[in-house]
């Protein structure tokens, strides 16, 4: 079974993966000199993230490009490492410069294999069934379901707060209630380049080029008494253009029911289009 770990590599690729769908998816930790309790804080958050096995996030992620314009994604993920790798994305809104994606989009992900339902990708490839099936190891880099299937790694929990981790100016800022549950408030920022390198390195390459537009990413993350994060933001800009994004956790270790659509309404993958 392919295992394939999906990171959050920049809320602000987001949008422009949607965006090419609608036209056309080892560690180097840096020392830190912070104030040691906020970044200790951090650190076991990072480090419990290894032990969830299950959880769901809700998401919006706002960009504006001074020559693509506002663009905004919005949507959902339940995630499930055991038994096997399954992820169930749901895009309620994926709009970039007037370019959307009518009815949202959905991807369902299985051990090695990909279920996609988006219209507007079905009509450009000239599927016949809702659904598009693609097995993992037939997916080219710059394949239209690939740039699609990497609207997943914005939603990543391990990652993201491996990120977070590289600040050097991070602090406490209060106490507050995020989802029901009391939680501490930590705030700071992050530089680009130390935080892909907390990333595995076979993905800090997808990673730096997503936050290539920005020198430091603001970030505001809220942390339950079990040292998990229940809410994180993240904000950007350079040259005219900005990234604000904001995700709340939930459901850690829960049960989640995440299934492959009925095999009538799935169809294989048009030839040519995964290259």
């Amino acid at each position: 079974m392919l295992k394939r770990r999906f990171s959050l590599a920049t809320a602000a690729a987001g949008a422009a993966l949607v965006a090419a769908a609608v036209a056309g998816c080892g560690t180097n930790a840096q020392p830190l000199h912070v104030n040691l309790a906020a970044s200790e804080v951090l650190a076991q958050a990072a480090q419990r993230t290894a032990d969830v096995s299950s959880y769901t996030v809700d998401a919006v992620v706002n960009v504006s490009h001074p020559d693509q314009g506002a663009g905004k994604v919005q949507g959902r993920m339940l995630y499930q490492s055991k038994p096997e790798l399954a992820v169930d994305l749901t895009l309620d809104s994926a709009d970039v410069g007037g370019k959307g994606l009518p009815g949202g989009a959905r991807a369902v992900l299985q051990g090695d294999t990909v279920y996609v339902k988006v219209e507007a990708l079905n009509k450009m490839l000239g599927a016949t069934k809702p659904w598009i099936k693609v097995p993992l190891a037939e997916m080219g880099e710059q394949g239209q379901v690939d740039q699609l299937l990497g609207q997943i790694q914005q939603f990543d929990l391990a990652n993201v707060t491996k990120m977070v981790t590289a600040s050097q100016n991070v602090k406490a800022v209060g106490t507050e209630s995020v989802g029901g549950e009391d939680t501490t408030h930590y705030s700071g920022t992050f530089p680009v380049d130390a935080a892909v390198r907390q990333l595995p390195a076979e993905e800090q390459e997808q990673a730096r080029k997503g936050l290539a537009e920005f020198k430091d990413v603001k970030f505001d993350i809220w942390v339950a008494a079990d040292e998990l994060p229940r809410k994180l933001t993240m904000s950007g800009s350079k040259d005219g253009g900005t990234m604000d994004a904001a995700l709340m956790f939930k459901g850690f270790n829960e049960p989640v029911d995440i299934q492959a659509p009925p095999a009538d309404q799935v169809g294989e993958l048009p030839k040519g289009t995964t290259n």
